[in-house]
């Protein structure tokens, strides 16, 4: 039997017309702007409107620490909020935006795969309503305004040394990381070292999906820290007047975007900071849509429990004071087996010693969700067809000890039908709903201390190392009044650790913080650990190779 690619499967249903999508949660046609017939932009005033209407429940989806092995997170996100549907119940799905960065590089793109996808999936890969572009417009306009002053005489006395914005693009590019401009004499700028981020590393994305609103976005611009002066004082995006223009750049893109599934159940998508570099969560503004208009919010949070969950709790949860009513943890076996360190090449062989050598990492993670944020979680086993009896049983018992229970995810395959035993597992958690959510800090812990509570008790190392930098800026920060920020791990999303080559559930490590940042319009604190890097690089063999387009406009190998 032939199997489809997701695209192939994707072009093979015929999607409902967008406007009858939103009349069935609930959303006038005046409230909508329409991009074609298939996708459309909601309006912000929705939310005054529903303001008085009891919030649904909101169901959060994770995963242990990912591998090349695959999880299927986005796409068990997906094929949950279509059993819910196919249930009866009123569930709405609200996703992050892909990038177009990973898209063209390594193979993956945000829109979920086989029959649990969410479409148009080609414009939800590649340009969408063109929110990755305005981000990027505004990035750069920010930019172009900085140099642009101290070109024409520096009144605000900017160090150049001391720019700390860098420019942006929605690729992946590594010749950009690090670059010197303004060249080739004084008509074209100053010349200083610069460089690049992907768009989704952004501070503005994290402010457009951290905003609550247009007048908090346009308060949250205000507070950009670009740089600083000779006399070591910080220099805002408001003291360069720039605010009010990256706003209007800003507008349209604040407005959630409405799609829907191959099975017809609306989905926000929305948003798309990575959980690697950033806070991993959708918009605030499409989540809460979302709440206003479901009884059922499924929402996902970027790579594993210890960085998309903890920042989605840590971070959105307490800005946006929400909390999730149940949990979902996606594992695949083949996952778990190559935590346990067996080579790609037998993933599918049944083999219980390395399955249990690498279960520790799901173990931790369930840890973490239940004992530590108090919040009650169910396992999702993505369902591979060579995983065998013996080895879903061994899963199985091993969660139970934790009091956790199991449901197999067939929806890759098979779309809702395949996610009717975790919806019913769902539904059961949120039946018995007795959640004592805690934070993982307080706002009054210092900022050394929200690091080493996130990296003993989440990653479970034995304690954390500052370089002299980072102390030094930590300081800095508690006496410019930032104290109080929620912290923003920067680390890789391959090991619990803070080191990618350290699988399943390391010991006897320590994190080592490099650096922090100040995103002060977002509203957190940055803490680098390891090498990661916010301008990722095409692999040997990227996905664009084998993109095409033929002559009537039908998009193939994306996926």
């Amino acid at each position: 039997m032939t199997i489809k690619s997701d695209i192939e499967i994707a072009q093979s249903v015929t999607m409902h017309p967008i406007d009858d999508v939103a009349n069935s949660i609930g959303i006038a046609n005046d409230c909508l702007e329409l991009y074609g017939k298939y996708k459309a932009k909601v309006n912000c005033s929705l939310l005054d409107s529903l303001k008085d209407k009891p919030a649904g429940k909101l169901i959060l989806v994770t995963a242990i620490s990912p591998t090349p092995a695959g999880e299927g997170k986005t796409t068990t996100t997906v094929g949950l909020g279509d059993a819910l549907h196919a249930l009866g119940k009123n569930a709405v799905i609200a996703l992050r935006e892909p990038s177009m960065g990973p898209v063209f590089g390594v193979k993956g793109g945000a829109a979920g795969g086989g029959y649990a996808q969410v479409v148009p999936m080609e414009d939800i890969n590649l340009h969408f309503t063109g929110d990755m572009h305005a981000i990027g417009a505004a990035n750069n306009l920010l930019a172009a305004m900085i140099d642009n002053h101290i070109y024409q005489g520096n009144d605000l006395d900017i160090d150049p040394r001391r720019i700390t914005w860098k420019r942006a693009m929605d690729m992946n590019d590594r010749q950009l990381r690090s670059i010197v401009d303004g060249l080739n004499g004084k008509a074209n700028g100053v010349p200083r070292e610069d460089g690049f981020d992907i768009s989704v590393a952004s501070e503005i994305m994290a402010i457009l999906c951290l905003a609550r609103d247009l007048k908090d976005l346009k308060e949250r611009l205000k507070r950009i820290i670009i740089g600083y002066n000779y006399s070591n004082l910080p220099i805002t995006a408001q003291d360069l007047k720039a605010h009010g223009a990256l706003a209007a750049i800003l507008k349209d893109a604040l407005k959630p975007n409405l799609v829907q599934t191959l099975e017809h159940t609306p989905a926000f998508v929305h948003g798309g900071p990575f959980a690697n570099i950033a806070h991993g969560c959708n918009s605030i503004m499409a989540t809460s849509m979302a709440l206003k208009l479901g009884d059922y919010v499924v929402t996902e949070a970027g790579f594993g429990a210890d960085l998309g969950a903890e920042k989605f709790l840590d971070i959105k949860c307490r800005i946006a004071g929400i909390q999730p009513s149940a949990v979902v943890i996606v594992a695949s076996i083949r996952a778990l087996k190559h935590h346990g360190g067996a080579a790609k090449d037998v993933l599918g062989e049944e083999n219980i010693v390395t399955l249990e050598q690498g279960i520790p990492n799901l173990l931790k993670h369930i840890e973490n969700i239940t004992s530590n944020f108090r919040l009650p979680a169910v396992v999702a086993i993505n369902r591979f067809p060579q995983d065998t009896d013996a080895e879903i049983a061994f899963i199985k018992e091993k969660c139970m000890e934790l009091g956790v229970t199991v449901a197999l995810s067939e929806v890759w395959g098979k779309g809702s039908q395949g996610g009717t035993a975790l919806a019913h597992e769902v539904l059961n958690l949120i039946r018995e709903e007795s959640t004592q959510f805690k934070f993982m800090y307080e706002d009054t812990y210092s900022l050394k201390n929200k690091i080493r509570a996130i990296a003993t008790t989440i990653y479970g190392a034995d304690g954390v190392d500052f370089s002299t930098e980072a102390s030094r800026e930590i300081r800095r920060y508690g006496r410019l009044g930032f104290g109080h920020y929620p912290v923003c791990m920067a680390k890789t999303q391959y090991s619990l650790s803070d080191d990618s080559k350290k699988l399943g559930r390391p010991q006897g490590f320590r994190i080592t913080v490099r650096n922090v940042q100040i995103k002060a319009g977002a509203g957190f604190v940055v803490a680098l650990t390891g090498d990661i890097m916010t301008m990722p690089g095409l692999p040997k063999m990227p996905s664009a190779e084998e993109i095409d387009v033929d002559d009537s406009g039908k998009i193939s190998g994306l996926f």
